[in-house]
């Protein structure tokens, strides 16, 4: 197989005919892949980066590692890891890179007990990852760096940590280097910040679920092997544009819920037969895609009707009867409910699976 460079990575060239094959095994340790390491040893590129599949902290690390490397011109090969299909110690032939990046995940334990000159230097922020360290031999830790900080995202710190690295080249007569240009550096940093917020679990910042449905479309392009544009296409990624398409999203099935509400008689539901009170509700079966909008929208009407502030949502799901609960009330906390028949969710959301015998004890027309 016939391997090119683009852009400071060694990448394959994939025949129309092996598009559609790797395309399904996502790539992640496909021939492409193994070869590609192989290549890449075999000229001896020194720089191995690996980020996390599918997290975009993980595809926006990369970015910044190709952005580095391609703006100094080190050779350097990067490719997605998944925990689903994991490359190998032995795949990796970690002796033969003299640095090894590890982009939103920490070392797995069969890598750090590997005896090998290779500098591993990992960037993360979740707990967990912290506890993975812990377990990591003290004799294994030497050749490691661990970037770990749980407040902030690991997209944010490998992306000050090579510009800083790159800060540091300076030549005479020439500008000083930077990762991002003027024209992208608000845009990309603007991302940055809203996928910080998904992935330190705040949902802080303004339209951030309007942001996060907008940028589900991407999980598919951050590939960079099946995606050969994935830099470019990471480049121009606007927040504004994001939020702008959720909500459009959200507006349309906001109204495609009150259309369905005035078609649909809501009725009276006696939360644990009485016990947690009294709310209005409906059935929603072939439209549950809708029960969060319907369930907010019966939560004001229940209010309005000097109910409890809830929106009971009930419909049948793999031959299981589903009710979802919502509020729009602050105080109201309607996991009370959902816990107490084996569900969960938060205060303002959520489910559980409940018998058709007990769902008729809980219903009484208007």
């Amino acid at each position: 197989m016939i391997f090119r460079r683009f852009s400071g990575r060694i990448l394959p060239a994939i025949s129309d005919s092996c598009k559609l094959q790797f395309e399904a095994k996502r790539s992640f340790r496909s021939d492409a892949a193994l070869e590609a390491i192989s290549n890449a040893l075999e000229e001896k590129v020194p720089n191995l980066v690996l980020y996390n599949y599918p997290s975009f902290s993980g595809a926006f690390s990369a970015l910044f590692a190709h952005l580095y490397h391609s703006r100094l011109r080190l050779p350097c090969l990067i490719l997605p890891f998944s925990s689903v299909v994991p490359f190998r110690v032995e795949d990796l032939c970690l002796e033969g890179f003299e640095r090894c990046y590890l982009l939103d995940f920490v070392v797995p334990k069969d890598f750090a007990c590997q005896k090998t000159a290779c500098e591993i230097i990992c960037f993360d922020h979740r707990n967990s990852a912290l506890t993975r360290i812990g377990s990591i031999k003290e004799e294994h830790k030497k050749r490691l760096k661990f970037n770990v900080d749980t407040e902030s995202s690991s997209s944010k710190a490998v992306y000050k940590y090579f510009s800083s690295k790159l800060s540091d080249h300076r030549y005479p007569e020439v500008e000083a280097l930077s990762l991002l240009s003027v024209e992208d550096k608000t845009r990309v940093e603007s991302v940055l910040d809203y996928i910080e917020d998904i992935d330190l679990r705040r949902w802080m910042l303004p339209d951030i679920k309007a942001f996060s449905f907008g940028l589900k479309d991407w999980r598919s392009r951050i590939n960079c092997i099946t995606n050969p544009y994935m830099y470019e296409q990471l480049l121009k990624i606007s927040s504004a544009d994001l939020i702008a398409y959720g909500n459009s999203y959200f507006s349309s099935r906001l109204v495609d819920a009150k259309k369905l509400l005035k078609l649909n008689k809501a009725f009276k539901i006696r939360l644990g037969r009485g016990l947690y009170g009294e709310c209005l509700g409906m059935r929603a079966d072939g439209n549950h895609q809708l029960s969060d909008e319907l369930g907010k929208l019966l939560s004001l009407q229940s209010s309005a009707a000097g109910l409890r502030p809830i929106g009971a949502i009930t419909f049948m799901q793999r031959n299981n009867l589903k009710m979802c609960l919502r509020s729009t009330d602050a105080i109201t906390d309607t996991s009370e409910v959902a816990k107490a028949y084996g569900g969960g969710g938060t205060s303002s959301s959520s489910s559980f699976i409940i018998r058709m015998d007990e769902y008729n004890q809980w219903i009484s027309m208007l």
